[in-house]
């Protein structure tokens, strides 16, 4: 009798401790699931503006911040870049061919002025819609780690912002200023392709 006994509260206390480590475990858990950061620490000002904790598609409520939306943001992330490369390729080859028109234009050649002027709106929009799926693409879930030293990721970076102001001034300038504005293009043309290059080594 008195080991049936001694048996019997041996099971209880074993099953009181095993739902106790099991409760244990649930709550560690839940408490690393909380953890789980669904946003980088930081972000450019373009997409906190759309895809931070207080960014528009939150507020609205088309994209609430869950990690259901995040995994299907980093999707709409990769094909944003995937066309922005592509449409990065495109846009360079239009720059080449405008600075071939650009030349023989400033050499006098004014029959060219109508095309120079449409290849300029080509590649403007090329221009701009690329930077455009850049900068507004949803964040990536966490910041990569700082490599240290110079990097083809911190080149394309600064280059970005040559390039950029390059391309404004080339807009700003085109009919107050010809030396500047042919100036800019050519630094704009420059900048880019060193920046879709560096990407490439």
């Amino acid at each position: 009798m008195k080991l049936n006994t001694l048996l019997f509260t041996v099971f209880l206390i074993s099953t009181f401790s095993f739902s106790q480590e099991k409760d244990d475990l649930f709550n560690m858990i839940e408490q690393e699931e909380k953890k789980i950061e669904l946003l980088p620490e930081k972000m450019i000002f373009t997409q906190s503006l759309l895809w931070g904790k207080k960014g528009l598609l939150r507020k609205t409520g088309i994209s609430p911040l869950n990690l259901e939306n995040r995994q299907k943001e980093l999707k709409i992330r990769k094909t944003m870049l995937t066309t922005h490369q592509a449409i990065g390729y495109l846009t360079l080859a239009s720059m080449i061919a405008q600075g071939i028109i650009g030349g023989k234009l400033y050499n006098g050649d004014e029959s060219l002025r109508s095309t120079h002027n449409t290849m300029g709106k080509v590649v403007n929009i090329g221009y701009f819609t690329g930077a455009g799926l850049s900068l507004f693409s949803p964040p990536p879930l966490i910041n990569k780690k700082k490599s240290k030293g110079f990097d083809s990721v911190k080149a394309h970076k600064i280059l970005a912002t040559v390039h950029f102001s390059a391309m404004v001034a080339t807009n700003h300038y085109k009919y107050r200023d010809k030396k500047v504005h042919k100036a800019a293009a050519y630094t704009a043309f420059a900048s880019y392709a060193t920046a879709v290059i560096v990407l490439k080594f």
